[in-house]
């Protein structure tokens, strides 16, 4: 008796990244766009302010469970863990670019510059003749239909009055990309294979796309905890009768009337269930590091005011302190990575190691070239541009650092970009007026640092180490994802303003910076620069006392990142995540604190889920609904 065969599925090979898969991120790109420009466009949260990014593990999330019904049906054509991670890579990389700090700036300084100009701030008079019209548009009465809307993108003038910022801005957003990848591609094997750096942020996607993930009680009690609080939030939303569970901001500077305690300021404290999560796993005496430097800054403020010292303007001048820590930070790390990096150069140019190394080298070294090429085009001076391109860099390449050692649930470093630097230091007689108004669309691509892509860049190189996949796949998708993301961004961005009316946020404050510089420009800021010195310093000390003293808990890159605005947020959960940390460390064992993390990957992936529902509603209604961050 002849007995039937049944075929064995096939199965994917885990360690090799398929070009569909490639093409489903692609794929995935517009929609990722659109959620993350529309929730600016209808008040529904800013998803990249955060070091890791909601609406992508949203996306994620969807895809994991759908996988699981394609490995039972189809099983050849179920995406591995490697390529899931993969597309996390490239959502994250497509949202930076899409997201709050660089592209949502771009498009809406290059407007309103134009738009918001008028005779009594006198913008016409005093830049608009230095900044290029390829870049930024300054014809009011070509935009006021792309601010009013009720109207199309798709017809022929309103294309033609944008291909060139289009192509041009684009075309910059690669490039700056591009090359940033390429350091990475330098620092990668430094930091993922010789340091082994910690990488807390990358914990969650990792667990997620991991099989049996959704079968720990652990996890569903968290994801049930947290996504429940943002539920009934929602409803205490729509309904102000019904009650609502935490989301609440109580300042404690009330508590502080008399002086000198009243120089703290606003000092909110407020409990997210997401950043408790995410805390857990950074590493202790670095999440110490968070919180602990939050309360130092108030009280050095508070010093401050009992000397007198607040007189002066701009103290305790937190981001040029924060600004020479960073560049300690980053003198240290290329120091204690000075052999992998000579290596790197050597090989490179004997052409001894693979093609990756030589492409990353020249790939920077060109780069960087054309950037500074693109704004000396542009009018800007040529040595001012090669230190906005090189402080640029810098900056990036410390958060990029920061992640991967602290794993900060946020890092902004607001006002540390070049054209804030740049004026302190060489006062703003010696830049000019042309490189101070071009300072004002430079500050689109540095106005903060909190959801930049050269972070994710690495991190997606870390998950490729970390599940065995080669990385030079992975660099393709990433590589492919710079060239698109910034032109879907365009189109989304101009799509929802030519038919709903453009946003005007934020470019008023920046060019009204430009008039006053110009009208009343300042000298050389000694007391900003003696700060940066400070930092610079002080980052070394404290690296200087880890190195004899083990036990010391406290990093350089803490007080970096932890005077900048943003922290005021973040500051309260971190310090609760630490105790609960610690207590289970020290009362229960390293045993427990592995059973237990689950749990806060439910905290996180709960109001992920639940809070981007509430988001994706409201942009689909067209108005603000409940969000869970700010």
């Amino acid at each position: 008796m002849n007995r039937s065969i049944k075929p064995v599925p096939v199965q994917p090979n885990p360690r090799q990244i398929r070009w569909h898969a490639i093409w489903i991120g692609l794929g995935l790109v517009p929609i990722n766009n659109y959620w993350v420009f529309a929730s600016l466009r209808w008040d529904q949260g800013f998803p990249t302010t955060m070091s890791i990014f909601f609406n992508v593990i949203f996306i994620i999330t969807l895809l994991v469970t759908l996988n699981y019904a394609i490995k039972r049906l189809l099983p050849s054509y179920a995406l591995t863990q490697g390529e899931l991670l993969t597309l996390y890579t490239m959502l994250s990389v497509a949202s930076a670019i899409c997201g709050h700090d660089l592209f949502e700036v771009i498009i809406t300084n290059i407007s309103t510059v134009g738009w918001l100009a008028s005779e009594e701030n006198e913008w016409a008079v005093l830049f608009h003749r230095y900044l290029p019209d390829w870049l930024a548009l300054t014809d009011k009465n070509r935009l006021t239909v792309y601010f009013t809307g009720e109207s199309s993108l798709y017809l022929p003038r309103h294309l033609q009055l944008w291909w060139r910022p289009i192509l041009s801005w684009s075309g910059f957003i690669g490039l700056l990309l591009s090359t940033a990848f390429c350091i990475n591609l330098i620092l990668r094997k430094q930091w993922i294979e010789v340091e082994r750096l910690s990488y807390p942020i990358i914990e969650l996607p990792y667990q997620l796309t991991s099989p049996h993930f959704f079968q720990n009680r652990w996890l569903w009690s968290g994801i049930i905890l947290a996504g429940g609080m943002d539920f009934f939030n929602g409803l205490h939303f729509l309904y102000p009768s019904l009650p609502g569970f935490g989301g609440e901001f109580y300042d404690l500077s009330p508590l502080f009337s008399t002086k000198p305690w009243d120089a703290i300021g606003w000092t909110p404290i407020v409990i997210f269930p997401f950043v408790i999560g995410l805390a857990y796993f950074i590493p202790l005496d670095l999440s110490f590091t968070f919180w602990f430097f939050y309360i130092f800054w108030k009280f050095e403020m508070v010093i401050g005011s009992t000397l007198g010292l607040q007189q002066i303007a701009g103290f305790p001048f937190i981001f040029d302190q924060s600004f020479g820590v960073c560049l300690g930070v980053l003198l240290m790390t290329l120091w204690s990575g000075r052999r992998h990096l000579g290596y790197v150069i050597a090989k490179a140019w004997r052409g001894q190691e693979p093609i990756s190394y030589r492409f990353a080298v020249l790939g920077l070294i060109i780069g960087g070239c054309l950037l500074i090429g693109f704004w000396w085009a542009a009018g800007m001076s040529f040595w001012v541009a090669i230190l906005t391109i090189i402080i640029h860099f810098m900056t990036i390449t410390v958060i990029t650092r920061v992640r991967a050692e602290l794993g900060p649930p946020i890092h902004d470093l607001r006002s540390m970009g070049p054209d804030v630097i740049l004026p302190k230091i060489f006062g703003m007689r010696t830049l000019g007026a042309r490189n101070l108004s071009l300072f004002s669309l430079v500050y689109s691509f540095n106005r903060a640092y909190r959801g930049n892509a050269m972070p994710h860049q690495l991190e997606g190189l870390k998950l490729a180490e970390r599940t065995s996949i080669p990385s030079h796949r992975l660099s393709i998708a990433v590589m492919l994802t710079i060239v698109l993301s910034p032109l879907i961004a365009f189109w989304v961005a101009l799509h929802i303003g030519y038919q709903s009316g453009a946003i005007e946020v934020w470019s008023g404050s920046i060019f009204n910076r430009t008039q006053s510089w110009l009208n009343n420009p300042r000298p050389v800021d000694t007391a900003a620069i003696t700060a940066m010195i400070w930092g610079l310093i002080f980052s070394f000390l404290m690296t200087l006392v880890r190195l004899r003293l083990l036990w010391w808990p406290l990093y350089p890159v803490g007080y970096a990142i932890s005077g900048t605005w943003a922290v005021n947020f973040f500051w309260f959960s971190v310090l609760i995540s630490y105790l609960i940390k610690w207590s289970i460390l020290r009362f229960s064992g390293l045993r427990t604190y592995r059973r237990a993390a689950p749990f806060f990957l439910g905290l996180v992936l709960g109001e992920f889920m639940v809070g981007s529902m509430w988001g994706l509603l409201g942009i689909f209604l067209q108005k603000p609904m409940y969000r869970f961050i700010w």
